[in-house]
């Protein structure tokens, strides 16, 4: 090989590397590139547009957060912020390059996949249902003025949805509530036969219960069913942990445990799921606890709650789906049990 073949090859060796770097960079520090992002959506958007999607970083909308469906009579939206529905296709595509930014590949994913089950929902219950089903029926709403210094946040919002990001100098400094709901859960019939949304909340937690010895399930094992997630609240009002605690478990146990917890925290973006893991292994694994109620098997009404000295994970499968399918309808949610949208 030629020297000039040899330095041709170097420099582009080098310039693959600087552009893998930057990709890097970009994935484990989103908060600059978030401004960016928001800027870049709001600057599409016309002044009508822009004061329903803008709010003050300490209004009281930004903790009023919710994932069901919010409509009045007239199956009109009292859910604050703009519809994806009521944007252009620039717009729109902004919005959704902001969502990718800030929950990151698999997060934005999964956020897709959620909203699609909406069109699912609109033909099983048809033109009689009572709520609006529209994949668009997703609002945007920003808090204070995006910015690489100071605080400010935004939200990404609808039916079985509700993603908030919270930012100070530049740095994603909370993600949370991270709620993702699914109706149906398993799609049971038509061309989305099979399709499941949310399966890191299925499997290794039916797993873990299956490790379990008779004694440990005891303990796990709660007589009543969770409540319902809390919607518009700064805290998750959940209480002391409950259940068997890790330091209890055999090491495939906790490994199982740990997959469970591992698979909610990769909803979020990279840099945030690494942060929120670091803080469950400083806190201590073996302050982990896992309780349960229902039985774990299709159609069977079941409940579940994770909860360490940082963090909460619920989950709630209790409904049908619209096809009267019983208990294939989750919600389930990350929460900081010290406090949401970055006040701790």
């Amino acid at each position: 090989m030629t020297l000039k073949r040899i330095l041709v090859c170097l420099v582009a060796a080098v310039t693959l590397a600087g552009v893998a770097w930057v990709a890097r960079d970009k994935e484990s520090a989103p908060g600059e590139t978030m401004a960016d992002s928001a800027d870049k959506f709001l600057a599409s958007l016309d002044d009508k547009q822009k004061a329903r999607a803008t709010f003050e970083f300490d209004s009281k909308e930004r903790t009023r957060y919710f994932f069901t469906p919010q409509q009045d009579k007239q199956r009109k939206a009292t859910r604050k912020g703009l519809a994806l529905a009521d944007m252009n296709d620039k717009q729109k595509d902004a919005a959704l390059d902001l969502l990718k930014v800030s929950a990151g590949e698999v997060g934005y994913k999964k956020a897709s996949l959620v909203r699609s089950l909406e069109s699912i929902l609109a033909d099983l219950e048809g033109k009689g249902g009572a709520m609006v089903r529209d994949p668009s029926w997703y609002f945007v709403t920003v808090f204070g003025k995006p910015s690489k210094t100071g605080k400010w946040g935004w939200r990404f919002e609808g039916h079985h949805l509700s993603l908030n990001f919270t930012l100070d100098g530049g740095k994603l400094v909370s993600a949370t509530p991270c709620f993702y709901g699914s109706n149906p859960a398993v799609v049971k019939k038509g061309d989305k036969k099979g399709t499941e949304a949310l399966p890191e909340a299925e499997k290794p937690y039916r797993d873990l219960v299956g490790l379990l010895d008779d004694d440990q399930k005891k303990v796990a094992k709660q007589s009543k069913q969770f409540p319902e997630i809390e919607e518009a609240v700064r805290k998750p009002g959940v209480g002391k942990p409950v259940g068997l605690a890790a330091k209890a478990m055999t090491d495939r146990q906790k490994e199982a445990l740990k997959k469970l917890v591992t698979g909610y925290a990769e909803r979020m973006h990279p840099s945030v799921a690494a942060a929120e893991l670091a803080d469950v292994k400083k806190a201590g694994w073996d302050e982990v606890y896992f309780a349960y109620a229902g039985e774990p098997a299709d159609g069977k009404q079941r409940t579940y709650r994770v909860q360490g000295p940082t963090f909460v994970i619920e989950y709630v499968n209790t409904q049908s789906d619209s096809a009267k399918n019983p208990a294939n309808h989750i919600h389930s949610s990350w929460r900081n049990v010290k406090g949401d949208f970055g006040q701790e």
